[in-house]
């Protein structure tokens, strides 16, 4: 059979893993890790220009049987909904390899290795249309990452970190496969066949009650990974104890959040809008306690977490809405994290390399030996206030548009959020980059090496195309956003 762009673009990076163990030579591993990344990054790329954006339904799609007996396929495609999420993270991880360049020097084949199938894992999720498929793909997310963080985390408890993450998110696949089992033994009730593709089970209605136990179990699952407050604390654990350029990957995909878009809503429509009210909350607890503990945070890794957890708030406020408006801003505050988060991230990364630390008072002046550094860290700072010009800007007008209109109150606490975002953003920057130099290793530091400025370049300019062009993205999304409030009701 003649294999679709999807199903190239996922074997791609486990070809590429298996190849790295025959090179003749460890240092090879990050050129073929690269090698593989920006090829998977093309094929991503063909693929969205292989893409109908007229078409509000699922394209590109390969189906095979999988587990014939119990009518599961393999079977993937893609929507004006997921489709740039393909090209977004292939790109970030591009950009993990290039931030691990110099600082990883042991066990090189492994780490690209394991980086490599976690490419493959979270890019299956994107494309996957068969709920078995995608909880295969969400389950195999968390191998790569326990080792990852366990074996080159750069705190003394990376250990504790590693499998604290993988055994909260084992636990918060219990409640996410049974709700897909829920989902699927409540269609088979209706129709007399056990359906697992997502196309047949989107065409189903479930009674009342059966959809407000599955989307409460489907939230749950996804809540952990998304995350929302109490179930976050494994976040601002693994910044600090994880290698920075891998912690990238946790902040910048949201793919908590992304399920509950995919999945979770529109299966179980009625009972989503019956308890918007639950999805609301969770958004501007997110957003306010993100923000404020931000705020007290003095170390560059720690802040940038909490405020990764205050703007995934603003997502859930988008998705509560129930608007076009609120799911276009949502899905493309999505986008932005892969782009502004990571980026974020990779700079630290790169301070940390640099520096031994990414502590505040190790920074004091960074600015000074740094400037490129500086520069894109703050563009990307911006872009994170939604300041105009950015990306963040049309993504965060477009959830507080629709939040007001819906849930006024939310609304309002949301933008008293943004408010204090910029201020721990700034008060952050101005103590870390600007000021005289305090430290030696700040004074000795060199700025930006022609790989990393590349990389960043490329982040840079999708955070102002998009911000200046939004509707490059917004056009994109509207057909499939617009199906996807059909299903509502």
């Amino acid at each position: 059979m003649e294999l679709s762009l999807l199903s190239l673009l996922l074997l791609t990076f486990p070809i590429g893993a298996g190849l790295i163990w025959l090179m003749p030579r460890a240092e090879l591993a990050r050129a073929v890790a690269l090698a593989t990344t920006l090829t998977g990054l093309g094929i991503s790329l063909l693929a969205l220009a292989a893409f109908d954006p007229a078409d509000p339904g699922f394209q590109l799609i390969e189906r095979m049987a999988w587990i014939p007996t119990l009518r599961v396929n393999y079977l993937v495609g893609v929507d004006g909904i997921s489709v740039l999420f393909l090209p977004f993270t292939a790109l970030l991880f591009v950009g993990v390899v290039v931030a691990s360049w110099n600082s990883v020097r042991q066990l090189r084949q492994l780490y690209y290795s394991l980086i490599l199938l976690q490419a493959a894992a979270t890019l299956g999720i994107f494309c996957a249309l068969d709920v078995v498929l995608f909880f295969l793909f969400w389950e195999l997310s968390l191998v790569p990452f326990y080792f990852l963080v366990s074996l080159w985390g750069i705190g003394p408890n990376r250990r504790y970190a590693a499998t604290k993450y993988t055994l909260v998110m084992l636990a918060g696949g219990v409640p996410l496969l049974f709700g897909f089992l829920t989902l699927i033994f409540g269609q088979a009730a209706l129709t007399g066949v056990a359906a697992f593709d997502l196309p047949t089970l989107l065409a189903g209605q479930l009674p009342h009650d059966t959809q407000r136990l599955v989307f409460v179990l489907l939230l749950l699952g996804f809540a952990v990974k998304v995350p929302v407050f109490p179930l976050h604390s494994w976040l601002p654990l693994l910044a600090m104890e994880g290698p920075v350029a891998v912690v990238a990957l946790l902040t910048g995909l949201k793919l908590g959040a992304y399920g509950l878009i995919r999945f979770a809503v529109p299966l179980a429509p009625v009972a989503a809008q019956e308890l918007h009210w639950l999805l609301t909350g969770l958004g501007v607890i997110g957003v306010l306690y993100g923000a404020l503990l931000a705020m007290a945070q003095t170390n560059l890794r720690a802040m940038l977490a909490y405020a990764s957890l205050s703007h995934v708030g603003l997502v859930l406020l988008g998705i509560a809405a129930f608007s076009l408006q609120g799911l276009q801003g949502a899905v493309l505050q999505l986008l932005n994290f892969t782009v502004v988060a990571g980026g974020l991230f990779l700079l630290a990364g790169f301070l940390q390399h640099r520096i031994g630390s990414t502590d505040v008072v190790s920074l004091g002046g960074a600015a000074r030996s740094m400037p490129l550094l500086a520069s894109f860290f703050l563009l990307f700072g911006l872009a994170g206030m939604g300041v105009p010009g950015t990306n963040g800007f049309p993504a965060e007008l477009l959830i507080f548009i629709a939040a007001l209109q819906t849930h006024t109150g939310a609304g309002l606490a949301a933008l008293f959020g943004m408010v204090l975002t910029a201020g721990y953003f700034l008060v952050i920057y101005r103590r870390a980059f600007l000021g005289p130099i305090d430290n030696p290793a700040v004074a000795s530091a060199a700025d930006l090496r022609p790989r990393e400025l590349a990389l960043v370049v490329v982040l840079a300019g999708l955070v102002l195309a998009i911000g200046f062009f939004p509707a490059l993205v917004l056009d994109l999304i509207r057909p499939a956003a617009g199906l996807w409030l059909a299903r509502l009701g």
